[in-house]
Formats: C-alpha cells, sequence, structure tokens
C-alpha cells in the first residue's frame, strides 16, 4: 500500500507526544499485536504495518491474544473495541489490571464519544476510527512507543 494511502480515518487520537518525539522512536526489539475479529481488515493491517519495518503478529480475538507468548514481548497493541466476547476495550482494562501496561491504539467502526473519551482518559494512546489513515496511525504508533520506555525482552 503507498505511504499516505487512506485505510480510514482518526477520531480523536492523541499525539501531543508526537511533536517532542524523535524520527525514530520504535524501541528494539518490536512487536505490535494486532486484535481484531475481522480477517481481512487484520491481514491489510499486518501488511502495512510490516511494510513500514514492524514486526507484527496477529489474534482474532483478546482470548487469543492474553493467552499467548507475544503477551510479554509486545510494544504497543492494535485492538479492535468490537470484538465478541472481549471487546478491545476490555482487553486494555485487563491487562492494565495484570500489569501489563502497552500502549494500545484502540480502533472502531462505530465511534462513539463517551468511549473516546473514557478510554483516552485512562490512558489509551489513540482512538481511531475505520478505515484508518495511514500517516495517522503511522503516528499513533510513534507517539505510542515515544510515550513506552519499558524495556523488552524479545521471546
Amino acid at each position: 500500500m503507498a505511504t499516505g494511502a487512506v485505510l480510514g480515518r482518526a477520531v480523536g487520537h492523541v499525539v501531543e507526544a508526537a511533536s517532542d518525539a524523535p524520527e525514530t522512536v520504535v524501541p528494539e526489539p518490536s512487536l505490535i499485536s494486532i486484535v481484531d475479529d475481522d480477517q481481512s481488515f487484520r491481514d491489510s493491517l499486518r501488511r502495512l504495518l510490516k511494510s513500514h519495518g514492524y514486526t507484527v503478529a496477529v489474534f482474532t480475538s483478546a482470548a487469543e491474544f492474553l493467552a499467548s507468548t507475544q503477551l510479554p514481548a509486545t510494544t504497543c497493541l492494535v485492538a479492535d473495541i468490537h470484538m465478541p466476547a472481549m471487546t478491545g476495550a476490555e482487553l486494555y482494562q485487563r491487562l492494565i489490571a495484570m500489569g501489563h501496561a502497552i500502549p494500545t491504539i484502540l480502533i472502531t467502526a462505530y465511534p462513539e464519544e463517551g468511549v473516546r473519551q473514557r478510554m483516552l482518559s485512562l490512558g489509551v494512546s489513540c482512538y481511531l476510527h475505520k478505515p484508518l489513515d495511514e500517516a495517522v496511525l503511522i503516528d499513533c504508533l510513534r507517539c505510542a512507543f515515544a510515550r513506552d520506555k519499558t524495556p523488552r525482552v524479545a521471546p
């Protein structure tokens, strides 16, 4: 996919730190975990992020991600809000409760202002609307990585 291609648009994303962030802020090693029940979107997002040089793992559900060996190595989580069994918002809150403060970008095709405000107030890095704008997503990733200074160990 070409740089700047439209995959969607942002709704209330947080990028304040992006202007202060250095151009290269991806920690080594970095792993972005994508949790989305839509295979087409998941595969498209995986290809896009790989084209930007990121290492990516994909999961069909929050439960699959929580049970994976990739969880401790994840440096950024991109999760769909509306998924069966456990939503992306619930996944984020479960991770915080478990002591895994992973920078998280929540994505939704059905934006709700109340959910957006609540998630941003809880510390979610960005709240984006499907389809995604590639440049906004990459900016959100840079912002999320800039805020996460915790050293990680590869699996």
